[in-house]
């Protein structure tokens, strides 16, 4: 049977054109009185993503190849921290991609509120990075989905992507992941 596109099967057209229909205080860089705001999302979410904490937040995005942060009526209720191959981070996980590529972009977490979600702004989180990794000439994108506990909204917005899965890691007694890579230059 023939996989069928899903609407979160994005070209690079189909990219730009999202990101063309967003304004630009829609998604912007953070600022610092953005924190608490992203400090509370994740910890909203911190069973798909991991704990974090102001310094570590600080951390990140003084590392960070590209963050980006989605407002509607000054209230953010989306965020993305990418990486590249340069960052500094302690994360195992970005430490299994260093190992692997000498060239690529991490995608350190996603995290859309629970009242923002099914509007498209994880796609557009993404197309935003990957136009911007291409910018930079980066051939892949890198992250990881949760197995255990696991993370159904995530697995179906990497498959509609286009990621595939290259690894997989137990990080802990109830923490199982999956690597996963978009090449770029693919629809």
């Amino acid at each position: 049977m023939a996989k069928q596109r899903g609407d979160g099967d994005l070209t690079p057209l189909e990219a730009c054109r999202l990101l063309v229909r967003m304004t630009p205080t829609d998604l912007r860089p953070p600022a610092a009185p953005d924190e608490a705001s992203i400090l509370a999302l994740n910890e909203g979410s911190v069973r798909e993503t991991s704990p974090l904490d102001s310094a570590g937040l600080r951390a990140l995005l003084g590392t960070c190849f590209r963050a980006r942060v989605h407002e509607t009526s000054q209230e953010i209720d989306a965020f993305m921290i990418a990486l590249d191959e340069t960052a500094r981070s302690p994360s195992p996980n970005f430490a299994w991609f260093r190992r692997r590529h000498a060239r690529f972009v991490y995608v350190d977490r996603v995290v859309v509120a629970e009242r923002a979600r099914g509007r498209g702004l994880a796609r557009a989180l993404y197309a935003d990075a990957r136009l911007a990794a291409e910018r930079a000439g980066h051939g892949l994108i890198c992250c990881e989905v949760n197995v255990d506990p696991p993370n159904p909204a995530s697995d179906v917005l990497h498959e509609r992507l286009g990621f595939e899965e290259v690894g997989r890691a137990i990080l802990g007694p109830q923490k199982t992941v999956r690597y996963m890579v978009k090449r770029l230059g693919s629809p």
